[in-house]
C-alpha cells in the first residue's frame, strides 16, 4: 500500500436492495485488508436483515439516530459518535428512528466484496 489521499465521487452514491444508500469511499484491490463505505438510511426505514460472510464490520455513526440489531444482542439506540462492532457472520439490521437521515461509515475487514453479502429472512 502506498500513501494516498482519495476523494470519493459523491455522484456515485447508490440505493441498495438492503434499503440504504451507499457511497464507496474506499474499496481498492491494493488494500485487501479494509474497505470503507458511507451508508445513509432515510427516516423510518429499516434495512434488510443481512450478514457479511467472513467480514467483520464497524459502524461509526455520524448523524441521525437509530436502533441497531446484531445477532442475539438486545437492540440498542445509536447516535452520533456511537461505534457498533459487528463480528463476521453476525446477523445485523439498523432502523432510522429519527426525522433526518441516519449517516454512518462502514469499515470492513477484510474489504467488502459483493460475494460476502447474504440477505437473511
Amino acid at each position: 500500500m502506498r500513501p494516498t489521499i482519495h476523494h470519493p465521487d459523491m455522484q456515485t452514491e447508490f440505493l441498495t436492495s438492503e434499503r440504504c444508500w451507499i457511497l464507496e469511499t474506499w474499496n481498492d484491490l491494493s488494500d485487501a485488508t479494509t474497505s470503507i463505505a458511507r451508508a445513509r438510511v432515510t427516516p423510518g426505514v429499516t434495512t434488510q436483515r443481512h450478514r457479511l460472510r467472513g467480514v467483520a464490520e464497524r459502524y461509526v455513526i455520524v448523524s441521525g439516530s437509530g436502533i441497531m440489531r446484531i445477532g442475539t444482542l438486545t437492540p440498542a439506540k445509536v447516535g452520533p459518535g456511537s461505534v457498533v462492532v459487528i463480528p463476521a457472520d453476525a446477523p445485523q439490521q439498523i432502523t432510522n428512528e429519527g426525522t433526518t437521515d441516519l449517516i454512518f461509515y462502514c469499515i470492513c475487514t477484510p474489504r467488502f466484496t459483493p460475494g460476502c453479502y447474504e440477505t437473511l429472512g
